[in-house]
């Protein structure tokens, strides 16, 4: 993302509103809820996410299509940052005027599906044709045997490094398929060492969940088991904050409150100041944060892939696209979706800003119109589906609870208000009333 935004760990306290006139379609920031009101003889749809300006544009480039097609369809959409997203959205549903279309959160999905609040797309294939997506990548949105949402795009998770820092301080790049976290450890304090600590090898949020999900599938553990119970244990988390506080304190990891004032978009990023040589990013960002980081990245995978007991990274999505159960105009949201997820003149217009396609046909298809960037990042996801991975999974109702205590429990680890240990058993404890609810 370009957009200049709030630090992390004040998004909650931002809001803007800013209105993006486009076209067709009504389109902007911030939840102004939906409605009906449209040309005479026309429906409207209501359709919500969460992102910034530039991917506000490449969809409406893309609904701009669709709507050309259908003269009966207009649309509304809206969009919001990340942080404020699943309250606004939560409100929205709970005054009884839900959007057509929504931009699901993985670990919101179970929530919303258990309350009856979204549209079992199994009984809708007439109008919603999902053949041709992998079962492992359609059952991302599955709860039991009903469909709840379809990725919106694919990612994962990777490593990034700056090779002109590392050019710069004649520092080799780990291999990428082979390498541990010893190595990563080991390239960290060598590129913080030669450059005088001006620049910092490695960081990433410990409190992120994702980061710490990978780690503890490598270990052998389920973050999340198929029952819905807490897999991880004290032991795993500990390890978890162990190993990045050894990092911290032998140079290559940036001081403690080292990420507090930093925007989450690629332009506002240590990799685009120049102050981190390597940091973990989601995939579908690569194109936006080489750019800002000077055009000289290199995605790795997640260290550990290759030499712990199992391996760690899935094929994961950055949203799913579910539809309202009470949604006034089902056939017509399906048809939209089913525009989104199968013409490749959709995927063409938005890029990979939401990741790679989700329909492998569409894939192959747009794959040369891609830019160099982009096609970097389809490539490392392309390669991964071919692997033997685990299958990625909605995370079971309480998940996103158990994501806010992880950060705040890592900040007071970060801090040394807590040591690993007691910072890891904290965790556990929440995480297990947090899915006893």
């Amino acid at each position: 993302m370009s957009q200049s935004t709030p630090s992390r760990r004040n998004l909650l306290k931002a809001v803007g509103v800013s209105a993006l006139g486009l076209g067709l379609t009504a389109c902007g920031r911030g939840f102004g809820g939906g409605g009906d009101s449209s040309e005479s003889g026309t429906v409207q749809l209501n359709m919500v996410w969460w992102g910034d300006a530039t991917r506000a544009q490449k969809t409406q480039a893309a609904l701009d299509i669709f709507l050309q097609e259908n003269p009966g369809i207009t649309t509304k959409t809206e969009y919001q940052d990340s942080g404020p997203y699943k309250d606004k959205l939560a409100t929205r549903f709970a005054a009884g005027n839900a959007p057509d279309l929504v931009a699901m959160r993985t670990d919101s999905l179970r929530e919303y599906a258990d309350r009856g609040s979204l549209l079992d797309l199994n009984k809708h294939t007439d109008q919603l044709n999902l053949t041709a997506l992998p079962p492992n990548i359609r059952n991302i949105g599955a709860v039991g045997e009903q469909l709840y949402g379809v990725p919106s795009g694919l990612n994962t998770i990777g490593f990034v490094v700056n090779k002109t820092i590392t050019d710069k301080y004649g520092v080799p790049i780990p291999d990428g398929d082979t390498w541990a976290w010893k190595d990563l450890a080991a390239f960290a304090k060598e590129i913080s060492a030669k450059s005088g600590k001006k620049v910092y090898g490695t960081g990433f949020e410990a409190g992120t969940l994702a980061n710490m999900v990978v780690f503890t599938r490598q270990r052998g553990e389920d973050f999340f088991t198929d029952d819905g119970r807490l897999g991880v244990s004290e032991a795993t988390v500990t390890a978890w904050f162990e190993m990045i506080e050894k990092m911290r304190a032998e140079g290559g990891f940036p001081p403690a409150g080292f990420f507090d004032n930093i925007g989450s978009s690629s332009s506002e990023s240590p990799l685009a100041k120049g102050t981190l040589a390597c940091q973990i990013i989601p995939t579908n960002n690569f194109l936006s944060y080489n750019k800002d980081a000077g055009g000289n990245l290199a995605l790795l995978r997640i260290p550990g892939e290759s030499t712990e007991r199992r391996r760690g990274q899935t094929i994961d999505t950055p949203h799913l696209w579910s539809v309202s159960a009470k949604s006034k105009h089902p056939a017509e949201t399906l048809k939209l979706l089913d525009f989104l997820v199968n013409d490749a003149r959709a995927s063409k217009a938005t890029g990979t800003t939401r990741g790679v396609p989700v329909n492998p046909n569409v894939t192959k298809e747009i794959a040369s119109t891609l830019a160099l960037d982009d096609q970097v990042a389809t490539d490392y996801l392309t390669k991964l589906q071919t692997e033997k991975l685990l299958r990625s999974s909605s995370n079971p109702p309480g998940a996103s609870a158990i994501a806010a205590s992880l950060k705040t429990i890592a900040t007071e680890v970060e801090f040394k208000r807590q040591t690993p240990a007691a910072g890891a058993k904290a965790f556990v404890a929440a995480g297990q009333k947090a899915l006893a609810r």
